[in-house]
């Protein structure tokens, strides 16, 4: 099963991945279950646990694009976030072949693309509802999945890239309205074990998702092409 859960303070929720449910008691334990299809999944290189871990895990430093999350303050937020738009416009445009994957298992450039667009227009709802409920738990937003079926690396890449800079400008005056105190508000990611993030990590984490997946278009965007 995999996890489309939509974004609800009051749904159950999955693990990515996992493809079982935390729900209880809805569902029959002696029933038969019925076999999924099989679908070919192409995962980006970020869901590599054994390669860089989790990326959740990491909350410091990346080692592999170098962000720090302690250099990237509040205040610049707004800024970091807005710029998104024009460097990764800049980013395709740069790739000769935005469709291609560089290598069995690793996302092409637009796929890339259209994952980052989907993290600005989640963590801008997850913002919201952090804003709204104290201490929400946020649903995963099965980004594997999702790359398929919303069929990412057949979208067309002129509107994908107004679609992330309309998602970076919202979600960049969503931050530069936030105070300390709202900064300071929390909410719960539950995988791969609960911790508790503030408003002010979720924004820096989500600069972190811009940087690093720059840096998978510019290193995968001229690879030999592949069959993956």
């Amino acid at each position: 099963m995999m996890d489309i859960t939509p974004i609800t303070p009051h749904s159950s929720t999955k693990c990515a991945g996992s493809g079982a449910s935390r729900a209880t008691g809805l569902v029959n334990p002696g029933a038969p279950r019925a076999t999924p299809p099989r679908l070919r999944r192409v995962r980006h290189a970020g869901s590599r646990r054994a390669r860089r871990g989790h990326i959740l895990r990491v909350v410091e430093r990346c080692d592999e694009c170098l962000f720090v999350y302690s250099e990237v303050p509040g205040e610049a937020l707004p800024a970091l976030l807005r710029g998104l738009g024009g460097r990764f416009t800049a980013a395709l445009g740069e790739v000769p072949d935005v469709r291609r994957r560089p290598a069995p298992g690793v996302w092409s450039p637009l796929e890339y693309t259209c994952h980052v667009r989907d993290v600005l227009r989640v963590q801008g709802e997850r913002l919201a509802l952090a804003l709204r409920v104290e201490e929400p738990t946020f649903v995963p937003m099965g980004r594997d999945e999702r790359a398929l079926t919303e069929r990412y690396n057949d979208q067309e890449p002129a509107t994908v890239l107004a679609e992330l800079g309309t998602a970076a400008q919202e979600l960049a005056a969503r931050f530069a309205g936030l105070g300390p105190a709202q900064l300071a508000r929390t909410g719960v990611y539950p995988w791969p074990e609960r911790q508790v993030r503030t408003l002010l990590w979720l924004g820096q984490h989500t600069v972190h998702e811009g940087e690093h997946h720059l840096l998978d278009i510019r290193r995968g965007g001229g690879a030999a092409a592949t069959d993956g």
